[in-house]
């Protein structure tokens, strides 16, 4: 297995600082985006980014490429960082905590619609098991290939993919009646 970050790795686990600086910039963002996907808050989300690159930081210098890449197990130390959080304040959170609440300022319907439904759609993926929730983040919002996510999940392909499958009706049951506004919103737009 080529690994892309084996050098910069074998540097950075050396101080060099530029490489540590490469390694933050190119892996940073898509961090900061699988936490905020899992955990639905950008501040959380960057407290779950810190801590995987401290911990890349002392992992570095023992770092042996070979077993897997240092890109998945970075997304392995933010899922378990991440599923840590959910456990925690999964006996406070209050339900309808994820919902968006409409600005009392004047919006144009349109952009407070899509607010709406984008809060819905993340309602529904914070609401899945934290693995569906995992498999469907990694998969849909970090691009990874079933085989890079299913080796970030310590999974087989086909238990990824029957993570998906379940993941994928739960939402799309989630959202059955946001569905059928867009389906009555367009029949409305091309009647009108």
């Amino acid at each position: 297995m080529i690994d892309p970050d084996a050098e910069i790795v074998r540097r950075a686990g050396a101080g060099d600082a530029h490489a540590a600086e490469a390694l933050v910039r190119k892996h940073l963002p898509k961090m900061v985006g699988l936490a905020r996907r899992m955990l639905n808050d950008g501040a959380e989300a960057e407290d779950v980014a810190q801590e995987v690159f401290l911990r890349a930081w002392r992992e570095a210098p023992r770092w042996r490429p070979g077993a897997a890449k240092f890109e998945t197990w970075m997304h392995r130390v933010a899922l378990n960082l991440c599923y840590d959080r959910m456990r925690r304040r999964r006996e406070k959170v209050d339900p309808d905590a994820g919902l968006l609440v409409a600005d009392p300022a004047p919006l144009a319907s349109d952009a407070w619609l899509a607010q709406q439904r984008a809060a819905r759609v993340q309602a529904a993926l914070s609401a899945l098991p934290e693995r569906q929730c995992a498999a469907i983040t990694l998969v849909h919002f970090q691009d990874m290939t079933n085989i890079a996510a299913a080796e970030a999940l310590e999974i087989s392909v086909e238990a990824l993919e029957s993570l998906l499958a379940r993941g994928r009706r739960a939402i799309k049951a989630a959202l059955a009646d946001v569905a059928q506004d867009l389906i009555g919103d367009a029949d409305g737009a091309s009647r009108g």
